[in-house]
């Protein structure tokens, strides 16, 4: 945790990646005006709240300002496609849209490290943090997997399409099962949250709509359970021949 106005603004000067940022209600002055400037400048988003959230936070002088520095570097899924193909690797790409339980996202880090997928894209709003749980219950892949935190989700689905990448949601939209697409291609996989599924303009420009063939009485698996089904359909295709 980092608070106060200064100490975060140099925070980010020095490089650091701002996990969460929580900001006073209403404050003025001229420097925090310096520091919106700032945060506009590296593409933080922070969140207006109530002093009373800040003061459960810290009980000391946060001048209204208290940020949360991610335990990782977080990277850009434009630099890491092309280092996938440089080394003659097909990619496999795991999106994920809307997770926002932080112990869904260190589930699904483990077993997405554990696969071989060589990246995790995940919104900057609308996700879970990175956070100590996040990486206790990814059980440290979270230190080992690229995560590449995104602006905008739809734009780098689009990215991911001109690569070369087709795109398979994972979604009960659609009568088709998980062994329908070809995953020895390069591809990316979507997942969505149980509450919210996959929004609507990722799946209109998907290549494959896939569902978990399910048959007992409850509707859904675990998301964290889900990724892992649809993973090894893609790993069992990749190794069929070996």
């Amino acid at each position: 945790m980092v608070f106060g106005i200064r100490a975060i603004m140099e925070a980010i000067d020095a490089g650091k990646e701002i996990e969460a940022l929580y900001l006073q209600r209403g404050l003025t002055g001229g420097l925090f005006h310096d520091l919106r400037n700032l945060l506009t400048e590296h593409h933080i988003v922070a969140q207006q709240v109530p002093v009373e959230k800040l003061n459960r936070l810290t009980p000391k002088n946060h001048q209204g300002a208290v940020a949360f520095i991610s335990p990782i570097t977080y990277q850009r899924i434009e630099d890491i496609i092309p280092q996938i193909f440089e080394k003659g690797e097909v990619p496999l790409i795991l999106i994920l849209d809307s997770i926002t339980d932080v112990r869904n996202m260190g589930a699904i880090a483990r077993t997405a490290e554990c696969a071989g997928v060589h990246a995790l894209v995940i919104p900057s709003k609308g996700s879970a943090q990175i956070n100590p749980d996040a990486i206790k219950t990814s059980a440290g892949a979270l230190y080992k997997i690229p995560v590449c935190r995104q602006e905008n989700l739809l734009q780098s689905a689009k990215f991911l399409q001109e690569s070369g990448l087709q795109l398979v949601c994972c979604t009960e939209k659609t009568n088709d099962y998980i062994y329908k697409p070809d995953y020895t291609v390069p591809t990316a996989i979507i997942m969505g949250s149980e509450d919210e599924g996959i929004r609507n303009e990722l799946i209109r420009i998907a290549d494959h709509l896939a569902k978990i063939p399910m048959f007992g009485e409850i509707e859904s698996l675990n998301v964290s359970v889900s990724t892992g089904v649809i993973l090894y359909e893609a790993i069992r295709q990749r190794t069929a021949g070996e």
